[in-house]
């Protein structure tokens, strides 16, 4: 079962709790959200009786193996990364190059996604390659110069961790951790990820079934963190003609199963420069809470994925659209309401 509490109520429930469940043999994992509100997930059973107490306002079955993460105990979620908050009825974009090269780049690319109505600044510090040949990123070096371009922007930085050991350092410089398609299922990453108490971006892996990619999210919420955003970034497909498919079907079922914010992101989902601004498009039309892109000033010269990266030109119309797109959207549901 899931026990939703008002926290500013909860003096010594949760020790009634956690003697309740010990006695019982039970176990209680306990997610503090952005709220004001607890969550407490019981691994077991424990006596009615505690259960009657005023800061206890809801208990609520588990039918999902995604306990935490299922809309059956709480209705919406708001992730805040830095002072950008996702989940709040305005889309928020995140931008940037694919990888961080070296200062100047990120920089003048920082400064292009800023002006053309970006709120989060994306660089891969690590980059996870098909090609043990590709350029890899420049490690810690990188994440210093995402710091430097947070600093001389005000945009808060979300970079990929590809291993456990990474998760440290990682926080040290970033406000957001991206944990990539290729290790959705990496379950010590996700775990590391939970204890950090970062705001983490979960995109889904590339044959990943909606219920895995969910049960991903149930790891990092396991371990106490609430900030989890989920993102769909394309699957795998007999087709040929495009990187991946994006699957927007997944916004509005996982809007449906979870509480959790959904971004899409078009630029991995279609892998072609020309798709990115119409499929941003429909992730917004399907309910996306935002979107994340590869823009920078000059794509054609990108060390990693020139393709589908945008110039901030067309990141600045794209933002317009899904803005106003957002916004019309809203006046017809109050309307229809």
């Amino acid at each position: 079962m899931i026990i939703t509490i008002d926290k500013s109520k909860s003096n010594g429930v949760i020790d009634t709790l956690g003697a309740a469940s010990q006695r019982s043999g039970a176990s209680i994992r306990i997610i503090d959200w952005n709220d004001g509100s607890l969550s407490v997930n019981v691994l077991g059973q424990i006596e009615p009786d505690v259960l009657i107490h005023p800061a206890i306002t809801g208990v609520h079955s588990a039918t999902r193996p995604y306990r935490l993460a299922s809309k059956e105990h709480r209705e919406r979620t708001v992730v805040r990364v830095g002072e950008v908050e996702i989940g709040n009825g305005t889309p928020v974009i995140m931008a940037g190059p694919c990888v961080v090269s070296d200062v100047e780049q990120l920089i003048t690319a920082a400064e292009a996604v800023k002006a053309a109505g970006a709120t989060v600044l994306r660089g891969g510090a690590f980059k996870p390659r098909t090609s043990p040949y590709s350029f890899q990123g420049l490690g810690e070096e990188g994440l210093r110069i995402l710091a430097g371009a947070r600093a001389a922007t005000g945009l808060p930085v979300v970079t990929e961790v590809m291993e456990p050991d990474q998760v440290e350092i990682t926080t040290e410089y970033a406000d957001m951790l991206q944990i990539g398609a290729r290790n959705m299922a990496n379950f010590p990453l996700l775990r590391k990820a939970g204890k950090a108490r970062k705001p983490v971006l979960l995109k889904r892996g590339f044959s990943a079934t909606i219920e895995e990619w969910l049960m991903s999210a149930e790891y990092i919420l396991s371990e106490g963190n609430s900030q989890v955003v989920l993102c769909e970034r394309g699957i795998r497909t007999f087709d040929t003609s495009m990187r991946f498919n994006l699957d927007l079907n997944a916004v509005p079922l996982l809007k449906e199963l979870t509480h959790l914010p959904i971004v899409v992101d078009p630029s991995h989902g279609t892998g072609k420069r020309s798709l990115v601004p119409p499929m941003a498009l429909a992730g917004i039309a399907a309910g996306a809470d935002g979107l994340i892109l590869e823009s920078e000033p000059n794509p054609d010269s990108a060390k990693c994925d020139a393709s589908q990266t945008i110039e901030p030109e067309e990141l600045a119309r794209v933002t317009r659209k899904a803005l106003a797109l957002s916004r019309l959207l809203g006046v017809e549901d109050l309307v229809s309401g």
